[in-house]
C-alpha cells in the first residue's frame, strides 16, 4: 500500500550553490532567480541596517 506522503508533490528545494542546472526547466530557473534576488535584497537590507547601527555607535563614541 502506498504512503499518502508519496502522492503529494514535493516541495521545491531551495537553490544550492554550485548545483547542476542542466536538469532544471526554464520555469524552475526563473523561480530560482526570483528566490535568489529576494535573498539578495534581504541580505542587503540587513547589511544596511548593521552599517547604520555601527555608524551611529561610531558617531556617539567619537563625540
Amino acid at each position: 500500500m502506498a504512503n499518502e506522503d508519496e502522492d503529494r508533490p514535493r516541495k521545491a528545494t531551495a537553490h544550492e550553490i554550485g548545483q547542476d542546472l542542466s536538469l532544471l526547466s526554464v520555469e524552475e530557473l526563473t523561480a530560482r532567480i526570483a528566490l535568489l534576488r529576494g535573498e539578495i535584497d534581504r541580505l542587503e537590507a540587513a547589511s544596511a541596517k548593521k552599517r547604520a547601527s555601527r555608524s551611529a555607535a561610531d558617531s556617539f563614541f567619537k563625540s
